[in-house]
């Protein structure tokens, strides 16, 4: 299972949203109500983890923008 954060949103632009987190399968739908009082939300997009693999990059065999794009030296 996943963890997601949502945040509840306001009715008033000056209150501060709640932020918690829910714990839920990649194939569920995302909440729209916070479960325990109701108020709408909205799922955070936040960073995650990446993958990284240690060696060599290599370039396209043909990377070209065109003529005068200030890409090759």
């Amino acid at each position: 299972m996943t963890t997601y954060i949502y945040e509840t949103i306001p009715e008033n632009p000056d209150e501060t949203p709640e932020v918690f987190e829910w714990k839920q399968r990649m194939t569920d739908p995302a909440l729209t109500c916070h479960p325990g009082t109701g108020q709408p939300v909205r799922r955070v997009i936040s960073g995650g983890l990446g993958y990284l693999q240690k060696g060599k990059a290599q370039a396209p065999a043909q990377a070209s923008c065109g003529s005068g794009c200030g890409c090759h030296a």
